[in-house]
């Protein structure tokens, strides 16, 4: 078991690299393709999990690394999803 819990803690923050690169190639080749006035929370999500993820990371006693490429996962997916109002600009 420990063998497992090792790989995991070495493997999971690269995982969650890979799966966060993968989500914002795609969005970024969708949205050339789409209007242009389409924007979203996607990077202000990024940041705001970075931080979450390393402070719950840290509190939980778990690596800041894994914590850190969690949150930004889930802030990159959940900023995404919310679209930014139109303005007159």
């Amino acid at each position: 078991m420990k063998d497992v819990m090792d790989f995991l803690s070495a493997a999971l923050p690269w995982i969650c690299i890979g799966l966060l690169l993968a989500i914002f190639f795609a969005r970024s080749a969708r949205k050339k393709k789409d209007d242009k006035n389409k924007k979203n929370y996607g990077p202000e999500g990024m940041a705001l999990g970075m931080c979450f993820g390393v402070a719950i990371g840290t509190s939980l006693g778990n690596n800041t690394g894994i914590g850190l490429s969690l949150g930004m996962l889930a802030g990159l997916v959940i900023g995404s999803c919310i679209e930014k109002k139109k303005t007159d600009d």
